[in-house]
């Protein structure tokens, strides 16, 4: 069994942690994050390092001491370099664009998808001659740049005979062989 829950997660130069009560609170040159702490879990900050201990040895603990051992370290990570999310358009006329926050998709349906974006998600689409266009995706909260990119994949998933649709950059997808004829 995986005992990540254990290792220490270290600050990162540049992040400012605090911990009150049950919330603690990461702040970083790319923005802020907070996370409520679950009951059993205790957190403490020593020399640069954040010690994460469990009140017994009950699953419900030691699921909940990994859980929020990774929560804080994509927390710090995110504030410091931000995490970033690439979906590549496979299709004929696929294309993407962007103005400001407004992505504007279009995926082989009558009119075009325009998705309004958070605020603290960073979006660039980047649209070569031959190749297929790509939407990036920034920010420094992993949680809310999965979720917008799993929003605009579940738009158009790719089918297993082409290949056609929107599929993260690197995903490898399995593919099924037609009718013979």
């Amino acid at each position: 069994m995986s005992r990540i829950g254990k290792n220490p997660v270290s600050i990162a130069q540049g992040v400012d942690v605090s911990i009150k009560e049950n919330v603690i609170t990461v702040k970083g040159k790319l923005g802020e994050l907070t996370q409520t702490i679950s009951e059993g879990i205790t957190v403490k900050i020593e020399d640069a390092q954040i010690v994460l201990e469990r009140a017994s040895e009950s699953k419900d603990h030691k699921a909940q001491h990994g859980l929020m051992r990774a929560l804080i370290n994509n927390m710090i990570e995110g504030v410091s370099k931000g995490w970033t999310k690439e979906l590549e358009l496979v299709g004929v006329g696929y294309r993407a664009s962007n103005q400001g926050q407004k992505l504007d998709l279009a995926l082989g349906f009558s009119h075009n998808i325009v998705l309004e974006l958070a605020p603290e998600v960073k979006v660039e689409t980047v649209s070569d001659k031959g190749k297929n266009p790509i939407v990036k995706l920034t920010s420094f909260d992993k949680q809310l740049v999965g979720q917008v990119a799993a929003k605009i994949r579940g738009f158009r998933r790719p089918e297993p005979y082409k290949g056609k649709g929107v599929k993260f950059v690197g995903e490898v997808l399995r593919r099924k062989a037609g009718k013979s004829a």
